[in-house]
């Protein structure tokens, strides 16, 4: 089959599903390896890219979805919902950040981490789909540990965890706080450098 029609029958794909399609599912439905696939991916998204259209190509984990632009969301969003856009609060954003950077996480460990309740926090990030539950721990109680979805992936337009920026170093003193000044000086080497 010629690479043009191959190309044309990925769009078709993407555009019919609606979801992220696994590279496994190219390779079976077009008996291409993934290496193959992954390469016409690769160059599909190029093109729109070079094109400037209004869609883009995405890579959620090991799958690819076809999405509208981000810069064009106000544009689409009252044709498809008239509620008011759903914002995260500082407090679901803390929450939703130690939890990507804590795969497996339970609630006590996240309230641990902030010092306060996470339970409203933690069932609005459940309700948004930005987190999942990821099994449930060994130990007394069997408490229930959270992990990101790729529906958090595609928001924060990463493609797996690892994107994320790296944590700052900090120290503690000793009263077991974080030191600032020392992050602000190791930030102003870096920078130097």
């Amino acid at each position: 089959m010629e690479i043009e029609k191959i190309k044309s029958i990925i769009e078709a794909m993407l555009f019919a599903c609606g979801r992220p399609i696994e590279i496994k599912e190219f390779m079976k439905i077009l008996e291409l390896s993934a290496e193959d696939v992954e390469n016409i991916l690769q160059n599909m998204k190029m093109e729109f890219e070079n094109q400037n259209r209004g869609i883009e190509i995405i890579k959620v984990d090991n799958a690819y979805q076809l999405c509208t632009k981000k810069e064009y969301y106000e544009y689409i969003y009252p044709l498809l919902d008239n509620r008011a856009k759903p914002t995260l609060s500082n407090a679901a954003m803390e929450t939703l950040s130690i939890i990507a950077y804590n795969p497996k996480i339970t609630r006590a460990e996240i309230e641990n981490i902030r010092g306060v309740n996470s339970d409203g926090t933690i069932y609005k990030l459940l309700e948004y789909n930005l987190i999942e539950e990821a099994g449930k721990l060994d130990l007394p109680g069997r408490p229930t540990t959270y992990k990101t979805t790729p529906e958090f992936l595609k928001m924060f337009g990463l493609s797996n965890l690892e994107e994320l920026p790296e944590l700052p170093k900090y120290k503690l003193d000793e009263n077991e706080q974080i030191v600032i000044d020392d992050i602000i000086e190791e930030t102003k080497e870096e920078k130097d450098e």
